[in-house]
């Protein structure tokens, strides 16, 4: 099996080399990633400048397949299957420190890389780990081999479609603490955004945006932020499609059969 390994947190990142080794097992890794942190990215592609990529020695064991982009992270899968001719089946992208829950994945560098893997026909996962403690990257990377070894035959099935993608979520405590799998829907609560306004020791105004969810007690562990919270890992199936289907039922009979062409232009010239 042919897998590429990316991230958004940058090829020195310590989750894209715990991922990278935990799957060694299952054939030829090859790993293309950002040069620097590039969380937040989302699904940008770099279209006003060159892009350059260098191959290094950034992770042991991977001399030869570890190569370093200065874009962004669907910038790196682009560049696997287009500037270094990867044929991969799969694309896995993580190990990202910090979660990707509910409408995160619209933001997420490390969604949109799998996103654009599953554009480009290729199977692919996210996987990040909820919580900044890198002394759990070993459960996050376990998790993952151990859902790919068991259920590897998903995707070689067609079980899981071609234009979809599964986002994995795993606590960050030890294996024996995890309380199971839990197959989740994307959560919607409510992002209280705060933008603070601070001074550069030159006096000059600058802004840092942050924010946070207000979450209750866990109790619909079906939805993502709620699951990780109980203690389980949270495998969430996305689809890209953002069509607003039941909406075109209701608009069609309203726009298309009502709205009539201003034809007074046409009526001067003739």
């Amino acid at each position: 099996m042919r897998i590429v390994v990316t991230n958004d947190d940058g090829i020195f990142a310590p989750g894209i080399r715990a991922l990278a080794e935990a799957l060694v097992p299952f054939g030829d890794i090859s790993i293309i990633a950002p040069s620097r942190e590039q969380s937040g990215m989302s699904h940008a592609i770099t279209v006003d400048r060159p892009l350059r990529m260098d191959q290094i020695n950034a992770i042991p064991g991977f001399e030869n397949r570890c190569f370093m982009v200065d874009g962004t992270p669907a910038d790196c899968v682009k560049m696997a299957v287009f500037g270094l001719g990867l044929r991969p089946d799969m694309v896995v992208s993580g190990i990202n420190i910090g979660e990707n829950l509910g409408t995160d994945v619209l933001y997420s560098g490390t969604v949109s890389a799998a996103i654009e893997a599953v554009l480009l026909g290729i199977p692919a996962v996210a996987i990040s780990q909820v919580g900044g403690e890198l002394r759990h990257l070993e459960t996050s990377a376990r998790v993952t081999a151990d859902l790919l070894r068991t259920h590897l035959h998903l995707f070689e099935q067609g079980l899981i479609p071609r234009d979809g993608l599964l986002n994995i979520n795993v606590p960050a405590c030890d294996s024996s603490d995890l309380k199971g799998v839990k197959v989740t829907r994307l959560g919607n609560q409510e992002f209280r955004n705060r933008v603070e306004v601070r001074r550069d020791p030159r006096g000059k105004v600058y802004y840092w945006m942050t924010g946070g969810r207000e979450l209750e007690e866990p109790s619909d562990v079906d939805i993502d932020y709620y699951a990780v919270r109980a203690g389980y890992i949270s495998i969430t199936p996305i689809h890209f499609d953002l069509t607003y289907h039941r909406l075109i039922q209701e608009l069609k009979p309203r726009l298309e059969t009502t709205f009539q062409p201003d034809d007074s232009t046409t009526k001067d010239h003739a």
